[in-house]
């Protein structure tokens, strides 16, 4: 492991038989929601299941909450017990072929429901086939675990929440789009542009290299050094996905202050 949140694609081939390791692939595409499914069917990490950023990682859309709420608890941790997954024993390993954008929503999801033994792949899918490692498109068939989560609270706030501390001294709001999002240039998704006021913008693809590798615990540490690590770090996207990126660095860069605005931009334009 390189270290407690990411493993490299060497560390996994030599523990794929490990009991103790579940692989999931969360392989998505926002442009077709079922690309990433037919991926994952056609050819995956030997052992390794699937979870599905809609289906799987959230929950149907409502009036509020933004464009990916968070899944209901219990139906998550169901579909992890499924999959063979111990609560704080199994070390979840995730991974995508999106510069963690959807391995990381499922690593803040674990860590949000009490598991803290889960990492990303770095690099990726495409990284562990360009180490020459095998693919198959085998089905595995799981033992099941027992998932019973602990909900850490802590890790999540709301609308509300953000609306009454983001002006704080003591709050930092962290935007995680790309920049020309945050100055309202360009939307392609959400009905209007901007970002929230007082936010600064840390984009998420600076977390990894063009390859979608991880760039070292040491860049981590000075990308987020102008912010005070004793401050209260709200992080939001477009939807509560992306923004998990960042929350990933900060967990690297030794910074544990992090938490999610999980409706972030999508839900703040709804009120």
């Amino acid at each position: 492991m390189i270290n407690q949140f990411i493993v490299s694609p060497q560390w996994l081939f030599e523990n794929i038989n490990n009991p103790q390791v579940v692989i999931v692939d969360c392989r998505f595409s926002l442009a077709d929601v079922q690309l990433g499914k037919q991926q994952y069917q056609a050819n995956h990490i030997p052992g390794a299941y699937y979870l599905d950023l809609n289906q799987d990682l959230s929950s149907s859309v409502e009036e509020h909450g933004g464009r990916h709420p968070l899944p209901s608890t219990t139906e998550l941790a169901e579909k992890l017990s499924a999959i063979g997954v111990n609560f704080q024993e199994t070390l979840v390993v995730a991974y995508d072929d999106s510069r963690l954008a959807f391995a990381s929503r499922l690593w803040w999801l674990l860590q949000y429901l009490g598991h803290e033994q889960v990492a990303v792949l770095d690099g990726g899918f495409d990284r562990w086939q360009k180490a020459g490692y095998s693919v198959t498109d085998v089905i595995p068939t799981a033992a099941r675990g027992i998932f019973i989560p602990q909900l850490q609270a802590d890790k999540l706030v709301d609308f509300t929440y953000v609306k009454n501390h983001k002006d704080s001294p003591d709050v930092v709001l962290v935007d995680s789009r790309e920049a020309e999002r945050y100055r309202g240039e360009k939307e392609p998704i959400d009905k209007i542009a901007g970002h929230i006021p007082g936010a600064v913008n840390y984009p998420w693809q600076e977390v990894t290299d063009a390859s979608g590798c991880i760039l070292p615990q040491s860049e981590q540490s000075q990308r987020w050094q102008n912010i005070d690590s004793t401050k209260e770090i709200l992080v939001y996207c477009g939807s509560g996905v992306t923004a998990c990126v960042n929350l990933l660095s900060l967990a690297i860069a030794g910074v544990p202050t992090g938490k999610l605005y999980a409706g972030s931009w999508s839900d703040w334009i709804s009120y």
